[in-house]
């Protein structure tokens, strides 16, 4: 299916108090932050939000929240991906339930399955909710990779919405455009690589850096669908040293580091992921200054 979603797509953190709990108050506060930026969507629980060190009742208590006050005003996505089947079917139902506008599922990790068992992962995930279901590749995290024949088969699973392309290659990418066009949309999943992909008829981009720039994330979207590619170009020339900084560290480390930096509070990864160290934190400080984004 084509046509759920495009734009700015924002991979949201989670941020959590000095006690380490999920800070749903300031969550609210980075949503609306998002809003006002013009951001078309919003992936809650994926990579970029922690999930793998949060519990059940600590992501069922964030989708309800970012259910029960921004449903409406902008697209709510939530991570329910794993690396067995019956769970993320259970999160995703879980999710549906609680009034998700669709679902981002991250292939099997670890277990590194085989391309049909993608396909049948997909499969019974989409089979058994009835929102889209966006499919998300993302091989140097998981091992796995959505091969393009494999996107040209899930592509025809009929609530299977896009595909979220984070393998960093563009000669795949642009397959995947070709045998996916017009059956189910493309989504940038790396933001160095969000023009090119837009370039190509992407629908739209799952942006981290979009969490402390979305005006700017937005404008240069903007700007790429209006075929004004030099300007786009040129927005896209002053975002990549802000993406950088914001990849100093793994992900999310850094994109913490930033909101703290402009006024929220984000709070520190969980463990076994650390705060940013010193160093990073300086560089990633001359960035913002550099861009001109001070404190909100």
């Amino acid at each position: 299916m084509t046509g759920f979603l495009s734009g700015v797509i924002t991979a949201m953190i989670t941020p959590f108090d000095g006690a380490g709990k999920v800070n749903l108050p300031e969550f609210g506060k980075m949503i609306e932050h998002q809003i006002e930026g013009g951001t078309d969507g919003i992936v809650i629980l994926g990579t970029t939000g922690e999930p793998s060190t949060m519990t059940d009742a600590e992501k069922e208590s964030v989708i309800r929240y970012a259910v029960e006050n921004f449903k409406g005003r902008i697209k709510i996505i939530a991570g329910t991906g794993g690396n067995d089947t019956r769970r993320a079917i259970a999160a995703s139902k879980r999710a549906e339930s609680l009034g998700i506008d669709g679902i981002i599922a991250v292939t099997p990790y670890y277990n590194k399955c085989t391309q049909e068992g993608l396909y049948l992962y997909y499969k019974s995930i989409c089979e058994c909710v009835h929102i889209p279901v966006i499919a998300y590749s993302v091989p140097p995290r998981t091992g796995v990779n959505i091969l393009p024949e494999t996107a040209e088969r899930i592509a025809d699973i009929p609530n299977l919405a896009g595909i979220k392309e984070a393998s960093g290659n563009m000669a795949q990418v642009s397959e995947i455009m070709r045998r996916i066009r017009g059956r189910a949309d493309l989504y940038s999943g790396e933001d160095a690589l969000n023009l090119p992909i837009l370039a190509i008829g992407g629908a739209g981009l799952v942006s981290v850096v979009s969490n402390i720039a979305p005006a700017r994330v937005k404008k240069m979207y903007t700007l790429v669908k209006e075929n004004r590619l030099n300007e786009a170009n040129e927005m896209q020339d002053c975002l990549l040293p802000l993406i950088d900084a914001c990849f100093l560290e793994v992900n999310p480390i850094p994109v913490k580091a930033a909101y703290n930096m402009l006024g929220f509070d984000a709070g520190i990864p969980r463990p076994p992921l650390t705060e940013l160290s010193e160093k990073c934190k300086l560089k990633l400080q001359t960035e913002l200054n550099k861009a001109g984004l001070n404190k909100i």
